[in-house]
Formats: C-alpha cells, structure tokens, sequence
C-alpha cells in the first residue's frame, strides 16, 4: 500500500510538471505559408515570443532542418515579461510541392530544445500543369477543394489567406465580384478574369470575433462567376478558432487565472453500445477567476460539460465527458479540447482510449 501511494505520488508531480507553462510563450508555434510561387523568392515569418520567466533568457542556437530554411533570432538576452523573436526564411527555389520544416531553438535556461515548425506549398515555377491542380470545380482547378485557414485568432480583424486557382478551361472565366457567405467571411478573386491556361488566387479572410465560436469550424461560400461550365461555385471554408491574448508581464502572470487538469488521458475501458461519461477535475490554481469557455469533442460521438464553468482561486471542480459510440466497434481514440482565460495555457486537451463492444 506504501509503495503505491508512492507510485502516485511521483506520476501526480509528473502531471503537475507537465502542465507548467513554458518560459518561452510563443503566439504560434507552426506557421503556414499557404501557397508559394517558387519564383518569387524567400518567404519570411517572425514566431515571436514572451519571456514568462523571473530571469534574463538568451537564445543559444536555432538550427533548421534544411538548408533551405534560414534561421534568425534575438541576440540579446531577453528581460523578463520582454518579447523576442525566431525568424524562419524559406527558399522555395527547386523545392515544388508540399513543404513542412523545423526550427530547433536552445537557450541558456534549459538543454531541452524547443521545435518550431513552418509548412506550405510550393507552386512550381512557370507551370501550369492542370496535374499540380487536383480539384475541379468548372474551369477552375485548384490544389484541395475547399479552404483551409487553419488556426484563426477570435480578434476583431480579418485573417487572409491566398489559395492559388487554374484556369484550365478554353475560354476567359471572370469572377463577378459577388458571393455568398456568411458576414464574417470575404472573398476576392485576382486577377478577376483569368484567361484560359493562368493561374491566379482567391483570398479568404475570417473574421474570429465576429465567428463567436471555439475550436474546428466549418462554413460555406458561393463565388459567382461568367464560367460556363459551373458559374456559381461552392466551396467549403474551415477554420480552427481560439482566442489571442497579449503578452504579459511576470507580475500579470502571477496574478492570472491557471488551468490545471487532474489527468490529461484517461481509459474508459470496455464501453456497450449505450455509452459511458466519466469525470476530470479540473482546479484553478491561479490568483484570479478562471473561466472554462468551451469544450469541443473532436466527433459527434463526444460531448463535454463543465459543471461550474467559472472557478475561484484555488477551486476544484470537474468536467463531464459522455462517449457514445453509435456505430463504433473495436478500440477508438477520441479527444476533448478545453478553452478558458488562462493566458499561459488557454488551449489544453483531453485524450481517452474505449473499446466498444
């Protein structure tokens, strides 16, 4: 009894340790470049990052995965609650197709490397090959069939993101500046006439704010077009939406709201067809109210609730968790992401093993 009071002892401080905030606080650690013409040269982005530390942090060393990525960073130590930055240039020149790099990044406060990450696609220079476009829709080929914006900040601003199109028919398709959508979505079209065989973008651009949702979204727009082929053309738009917070001082850190989950994974075990809930404490360790904003399943087949979603300082409280396997057999793997105001972390998720009978 002793040793296994022990063994729980240590796996809780494991739990406790890993839920640490992490002294560089980046606001992004991948980046997307969307899509990149090979001839138009070095692509540049900046993942800049608050020191969350009570000490002076100096960035070490910053190596790329690929000689075609050049790194840069903040020489100088970094002060604490100051910002810095690590900078990523990608030479798309030979490089045609999908790209996904990293960054390893050391520091004086500790060996373990932190991984940063840049991905995109390259366009091939002067092609315009209907086979580097693999989605139809009338005239216009396209590289996927639908938008993908990735992770969208729940700001009062739009988040563009250019996705390259193809002409692939014989005549001029010319895009009448009208679509349909909803009001948090724009779309435009360069150049607006495209001409057989060229190859121009369309811009997506979100508005997170005005979205008023969390996590994985999906939405629908109708771009009106002269195409004889399919003039009116549908198009799925996703989006992952969370909320941005600016950087904050040490002092504000300690006075902010901390989420703390009791486990991070758990086992369901064998699971009938009916399904199971089960519950995690969550605890805000935090000087200030901690508020659970939303939870998202990642498929129908999980719901989550929190019981109180606002939590004083040092409150305890838990979240539901309810599988039901519909038509699901054998082992699954499913996962609950937690938004709340906890700056430091404000996205945690929740993973759970079941087997279904």
């Amino acid at each position: 009894m002793k040793r296994l009071f022990v063994l729980m002892f240590i796996v809780a401080g494991w739990n406790a340790q890993a839920q640490q905030s992490k002294p560089l606080q980046f606001k992004e650690e991948i980046f997307d470049f969307g899509t990149v013409a090979e001839d138009d040269g070095p692509v540049t982005h900046e993942f800049v990052f608050t020191n969350g530390t009570n000490r002076p942090i100096k960035i070490m060393n910053v190596q790329a995965s690929c000689g075609c990525t050049t790194p840069g960073w903040s020489k100088d130590p970094v002060a604490p609650g100051k910002t810095g930055y690590i900078q990523a240039s990608f030479n798309p020149k030979g490089r045609p197709g999908f790209f996904n790099k990293t960054l390893t990044v050391t520091t004086d406060l500790d060996a373990t490397p932190l991984v940063l990450q840049i991905k995109g696609q390259v366009n091939a220079a002067g092609s315009s090959e209907p086979s580097d476009f693999q989605a139809m829709n009338g005239s216009w080929r396209l590289k996927t069939g639908s938008f993908n914006l990735g992770k969208v900040y729940r700001k009062d601003e739009f988040t563009s993101r250019d996705f390259q199109i193809l002409n692939s028919g014989s005549k001029p398709v010319t895009y009448s500046g009208k679509f349909t959508g909803p009001s948090y979505i724009k779309v435009d079209v360069t150049p607006k006439t495209l001409a057989p065989g060229a190859k121009g973008n369309v811009k997506i651009s979100y508005n997170g704010k005005l979205k008023g949702a969390y996590g994985f979204q999906s939405d629908n727009v109708e771009i009106q077009t002269d195409d004889e082929i399919n003039p009116v053309k549908s198009f799925s738009v996703y989006a992952t939406l969370e909320d941005y917070f600016e950087p904050l001082k040490p002092e504000e850190l300690a006075k902010a709201p901390q989420l703390r989950l009791g486990i991070t994974s758990l086992d369901f075990g064998t699971v009938s067809a009916s399904g199971a809930t089960r519950e995690v404490t969550v605890t805000n360790s935090g000087k200030k109210d901690l508020t659970i904003r939303s939870l998202q399943g990642n498929c129908s087949c999980v719901t989550a609730s929190a019981t109180k979603p606002t939590l004083k300082p040092g409150e305890s409280s838990t979240i539901k968790i309810n599988f039901k396997p519909q038509d699901r057999k054998g082992t699954q793997q499913k996962a609950v992401t937690v938004y709340s105001n906890d700056p430091r972390n404000p996205v945690q998720r929740l993973t759970f093993s079941a087997y279904v009978d």
